[in-house]
């Protein structure tokens, strides 16, 4: 089964950048439906974006679009998430998450591994 590792996160500025790496070992990050999610104090896990396995089109939360992009290498077996623009409400635990099969989603249930997390705070 693959293992998720995700890294990059921090302490950063509201307007500024981060980008957050998920480096999979175990199995190759191209077989799987892959996105990134993330979970703030007190709250469910919310679906940030996420990359279909076949076509590689992305899709994004309606409040992250147009300040995050999501990325694969397939040749680093890593899933990255670029964000920038960063607003306080950004504050939370961000996961990175694969999904078995056909058919990508934005639901949390959905997905078969995860990884740790990273922490990733936007000071105002």
């Amino acid at each position: 089964q693959v293992q998720l590792v995700e890294s990059g996160g921090g302490l950063v500025q509201a307007g500024g950048s981060l980008r957050l790496s998920c480096a999979a070992s175990g199995g190759t990050i191209n077989n799987y439906n892959v996105g990134w999610f993330r979970q703030a104090p007190g709250k469910e896990r919310r679906f940030v974006a996420r990359i279909n396995r076949i076509s590689g089109g992305a899709y994004y939360a309606d409040d992250v679009k147009g300040r995050f992009t999501i990325s694969r290498d397939n040749a680093k077996n890593t899933m990255y998430l670029q964000m920038n623009s960063l607003k306080p409400e950004d504050t939370a635990v961000y996961y990175c998450g694969a999904k078995i099969g056909v058919g990508a989603s934005v639901r949390p249930d959905d997905y078969d591994y995860w990884g740790q997390g990273t922490q990733v705070t936007v000071s105002s």
